[in-house]
């Protein structure tokens, strides 16, 4: 009896062993097998452009039917060796796909991305996976220069609203021309192409206006947004756009607004009224759940990731957030009409009718697509054709990087 209890009892054994050790059976067995995504962000929730991001991956994950623990994320990842480090661990912990969400990141990206070739990596707002040669790396960003176009119409109307009703001060007056201020990050493409869109924008409904920009040379920084804000008020800017990631200059344009200065706020990324309730007339955003679904869905099938992608409104991968309860009458009917030319192809942002560089319109402004910022390569393009400036079409990142008149640096 205890001979035959043995025997039953080592049979047993073997069967459980053989459970646990099968990749294909058994509750251990199905986690290991689960797709991973690996996700290196810039910031965290904190920070509003880091926070766009997150809200599209977890629409991503739901649309793709991805449980939490087949994403891993690496938060406050600098723009340094840093990254490289973690996409080499997301790769070690099985990620088959590694998403990078900042500029800086993509060297390193696409250093891990030329040693793993069995593994997808994308570097959001990058330009340089065309270049690489690598089939597995690639870029993706809005057409983000659509709803900043769309934000500066709402700043319009508001200007047009005040100077219709006499409250713009004399002193915000320069050579005759609205003064508005507009927080930058960088003197990047990405930024220059997104403040011209909505200095046109602007000019679209009150072309009475100049822009002076100041950059923080950081992407998110509370202080410095806010004390740029300030500064740019002092100097009597009456609305206040920015490309800096944090609420630091609505939240100076809203303490200034509430000691009697004339000054309203356009944001970035989220909805700025819960720190400039009466400051706050909107913010240009991305809607990032329409690249990652997609982007999630080529890893869960197993298909190449776009080499180059960008959209706009015609995919709803941007949009204005709500406007502020200070906004101008008419500002949504405005906002509305120009949406739906800009989907129609009615509406370009950069028409070359609207805009002159040293008191010209321009017919030829080529682009770098090579890296080596040669104006005279043969493989630059002239991006000027059909009457307008073609952003984003030959490659996703921005390319836009001349100051249009009306529009001077402090």
């Amino acid at each position: 009896m205890k001979k035959l209890l043995s025997l039953l009892l080592a049979a047993l054994l073997v069967i459980t062993m053989t459970g646990c050790n099968n990749g294909g059976g058994g509750e251990g067995g199905e986690k290991e097998d689960k797709l991973k995504i690996g996700v290196i962000l810039v910031g965290d929730e904190n920070e509003g452009y880091t926070f766009a991001h997150m809200e599209g991956i977890r629409a991503a994950m739901k649309a793709n039917g991805l449980s939490d623990d087949q994403v891993i994320w690496k938060y406050s990842i600098g723009e340094s060796q840093d990254c490289y480090d973690s996409a080499v661990d997301l790769v070690e912990q099985g990620c088959k796909a590694v998403f990078s969400n900042s500029y800086g990141h993509q060297p390193f990206m696409q250093q891990a991305a030329s040693e793993y070739p069995d593994v997808k990596f994308v570097a959001a707002t990058g330009d340089t996976a065309a270049l690489s040669g690598l089939n597995n790396f690639s870029n993706a960003f809005t057409n983000v220069y659509e709803s900043r176009y769309v934000s500066g119409i709402v700043a319009g109307m508001k200007l047009a609203e005040l100077e219709a009703a006499g409250q713009i001060p004399a002193e915000s007056y320069k050579d005759g021309k609205v003064l508005i201020g507009y927080v930058g990050a960088y003197p990047y493409a990405e930024v220059v192409s997104g403040f011209t869109a909505f200095f046109l924008g602007v000019k679209s409904v009150f072309p009475n206006v100049t822009m002076e920009v100041i950059f923080t040379n950081s992407w998110f920084n509370i202080t410095a947004e806010g004390e740029t804000a300030n500064t740019l008020m002092a100097d009597h800017c009456v609305i206040i756009g920015q490309h800096a990631d944090s609420t630091g200059a609505p939240a100076a344009v809203e303490a200034a607004l509430a000691k009697g200065t004339v000054a309203y706020s356009v944001g970035y990324n989220v909805d700025m009224l819960a720190v400039a309730p009466n400051a706050a007339l909107t913010s240009a955003t991305n809607n990032w759940a329409v690249y990652y679904t997609y982007a999630f869905g080529q890893v869960v099938k197993g298909e190449k990731i776009a080499t180059d992608w960008a959209e706009g409104y015609k995919t709803g991968a941007v949009a204005i957030t709500a406007l502020g309860p200070n906004c101008a009458p008419g500002t949504q009917e405005a906002v509305d009409k120009a949406i739906a030319a800009i989907k129609s192809g009615e509406l370009h942002v950069f028409d070359t009718s609207t805009w002159t560089v040293n008191g010209e319109h321009l017919t030829e402004l080529k682009i770098d697509l090579t890296g080596d910022f040669d104006t005279d390569d043969a493989a630059d393009k002239n991006a000027i054709f059909d009457g307008y400036f073609h952003e984003s079409e030959f490659r996703s990142a921005p390319s836009f990087s001349i100051y249009v008149d009306g529009i001077f640096e402090k």
